[in-house]
């Protein structure tokens, strides 16, 4: 895939901070790989609306990939609205007083255990498609927090556990269509061939009667890196030994990859050894996984300073960006820029759409961003405001 090259420059100037800016032309590259992976592959590529939830677009997605996938009630709800095609529900666990309304809108619903489908088998609808979760119990996922498969992981059904249910619960696995596994986090091919040859070698024998596979999320398509033949040959292989299984993949960060930034203002800059400017916006806030993966955002125009070691020349060049909250641990980063800033300077983070806007909060009674679109024609506009009522109404 080539580089995406962002446009935002030129509108830089009208845009009011803090605020997220979505560029249509970056969406849509994203959306024609994975239309050229599901037309050479013959798989299914389904949005994953946990990683990328952006209304103002999502009738673009809706051109491209076959639906979306849910993580309860609201976002199936959200997925019908604003997508409408295919709707595929899954949660750790289902609540009563929601179930009838995800059957009137799913087209399937995957449970987390044999005890959920016993629970709920009588309340299914005649166009429900209904699958379980696969713990496949290997993955290479580093950080513990988004590793599926990890020790004690509550997500998905375990082989032992599997077969030892399979006969307690035989006249509910008549109802099921499919198995789900998901046990990746922004990875390659090669990741997704590990993980499949170890669910492939347990649970085939169990493929005769279903009519569908899903692969999961952590997909990472839209990647430079990421070797796209590879996985399309993974999939062709796997369809042709299994001719009548769909095959459904659900990646979130491939869709919303680096397709847009997070825009902010120098409210001040202060000094205590090194410099820092204080930001209209928040690592805790805005950007959260800047804390709990924790990662260090990329910043236009600058280079980050890693392990704090000052490696510009001009030590005054070099700031700590810093969020406008009272946790003091409310830190973006260290980074060196190419000329001094100034009060008012605008600050573009980059690759902020994907997993950031569906994350953000109100902490400390910070304004949310705005919601901004730079649409093909090079017009911008901003499609959402937020101010005091998000604060008021979350509290």
């Amino acid at each position: 895939m080539k580089n995406k090259i962002s446009k935002i420059k030129s509108v830089l100037s009208q845009i009011q901070t803090p605020c997220y800016v979505c560029e249509e032309e970056l969406l849509e590259q994203n959306l024609k790989l994975l239309k050229h992976v599901q037309d050479k592959s013959g798989a299914k590529i389904l949005l994953a609306l946990k990683g990328f939830a952006f209304s103002p677009l999502l009738s673009l997605v809706s051109k491209y990939l076959q639906g979306c996938c849910a993580s309860g009630l609201y976002e199936a709800r959200y997925a019908k609205e604003f997508v409408g095609k295919e709707v595929h529900t899954y949660s750790p666990a289902f609540k009563d007083d929601e179930f009838d309304e995800i059957c009137d809108i799913s087209n399937h619903i995957i449970f987390n255990s044999f005890s959920q489908l016993e629970h709920f088998k009588n309340k299914i609808k005649f166009h429900n498609s209904i699958g379980l979760r696969i713990n496949p119990e290997v993955s290479s996922v580093k950080v513990d927090i988004y590793n599926p498969c990890g020790i004690y992981s509550r997500l998905g059904i375990t082989y032992q556990e599997f077969k030892k249910n399979i006969s307690i619960s035989s006249s509910a696995f008549s109802f099921v269509d499919g198995l789900h596994f998901h046990a990746l986090c922004e990875q390659n091919a090669n990741d997704l061939e590990l993980v499949l040859n170890k669910f492939e070698h347990n649970f085939k024998k169990y493929f005769k009667n279903l009519k569908w596979i899903n692969f999961g999320g952590g997909h990472h398509i839209t990647r430079n890196n990421y070797d796209v033949k590879k996985l399309i040959q993974i999939i062709k292989k796997f369809k042709t030994k299994y001719p009548h299984l769909d095959i459904y993949l659900e990646p979130g960060e491939a869709v919303g990859w680096q397709t847009g930034t997070l825009v902010a203002t120098v409210l001040d800059i202060v000094h205590n050894n090194i410099n820092i400017a204080i930001l209209d916006t928040s690592a805790e806030a805005h950007m959260p996984d800047t804390l709990s993966m924790p990662y260090t955002p990329e910043v236009r125009n600058a280079k980050i300073i890693k392990n704090s070691k000052i490696k510009n020349k001009d030590k005054k060049l070099n700031y700590r960006l810093a969020g406008n909250t009272c946790l003091a641990g409310d830190i973006i980063g260290d980074y060196s820029f190419q000329k001094k800033l100034k009060i008012g300077d605008k600050i573009i983070f980059e690759d902020m759409i994907h997993y950031t806007i569906v994350k953000n909060t109100t902490f400390n009674g910070i304004k949310l961003p705005n919601l901004s679109v730079l649409k093909k024609d090079g017009t911008y506009e901003v499609v959402k405001k937020f101010g005091y009522n998000e604060y008021k109404n979350r509290n």
